[in-house]
């Protein structure tokens, strides 16, 4: 996502984020990734509210975050513990930030807000030379699903309510691996719409992209909790190191 997607991004999602995505909860991916920082730094890329870097910090942890949403970014001043976590504005994909850290981790999908694989390809390129000795690379993401689409599109209902209805309008380009969404609001308000657009990327080409940079898989689990990762699994939880 470029700078001015993800600035356009968050500044139609900061206001109503944390009450669509709060009852995420973020325990099992704080405690995986405290004990994979092992004492040192973490950079989470795209921390936007901060539903995870706050819990982690508030465990000890000294977190640096960048995010190119100043929308966002207000939020996540607005919580406790929030303005404490040094933030740097700008797009992740560039990981502009100086030293060294024990864990960088991009969570919930946001790796595929970069809108190209050779954005993808920089990132996990800036993120090697941002890893100290024994560092990790985390990325939280969903495992792509061509089959939900019918003749490239869906439109799903995701809450009806007395007052107020949800949809989700989505179009698939297979070729170039993107989802353009709506999230359509329905209610006394009027039509409120809630953009997201995403450039997905398989499991394996994730790892291909990590041989790139100079990193290799490490382990890949099926969620926070260390499930393993089978065929079936909807998302998964990739670790990369140097090799």
């Amino acid at each position: 996502m470029t700078d001015t997607g993800a600035a356009r991004y968050g500044q139609t999602w900061a206001p109503i984020y944390d009450e669509v995505y709060g009852a995420l909860d973020p325990t099992a991916a704080v405690a995986a990734l405290y004990e994979l920082a092992a004492g040192g730094a973490a950079l989470e890329l795209g921390i936007g509210t901060g539903r995870v870097a706050i819990p982690l910090a508030a465990r000890g942890i000294a977190v640096h975050g960048i995010d190119a949403s100043p929308a966002m970014l207000a939020r996540l001043r607005d919580k406790p513990g929030g303005e404490a976590i040094p933030v740097t504005l700008g797009d992740f994909q560039e990981v502009a930030v100086d030293g060294q850290y024990a864990v960088v981790y991009v969570v919930f999908n946001t790796m595929f807000g970069l809108p190209t694989q050779d954005a993808q390809v920089a990132c996990f390129r800036n993120v090697a030379a941002r890893l100290a000795p024994g560092g990790a690379f985390v990325i939280e993401a969903y495992v792509p699903d061509p089959t939900r689409f019918d003749r490239g599109q869906r439109v799903q209902a995701v809450r009806i309510g007395a007052e107020r209805v949800e949809l989700e309008v989505s179009r698939h380009d297979p070729v170039a691996q993107r989802v353009t969404s709506q999230s359509v609001v329905l209610g006394g308000g009027g039509v409120t719409l809630y953009p997201v657009e995403v450039r997905y990327a398989w499991p394996s080409e994730l790892d291909l992209m990590a041989r790139l940079a100079g990193l290799r898989l490490r382990e890949r689990w099926g969620d926070w909790h260390r499930r393993p990762f089978t065929a079936s699994a909807a998302a998964h939880v990739s670790i990369y190191e140097r090799a």
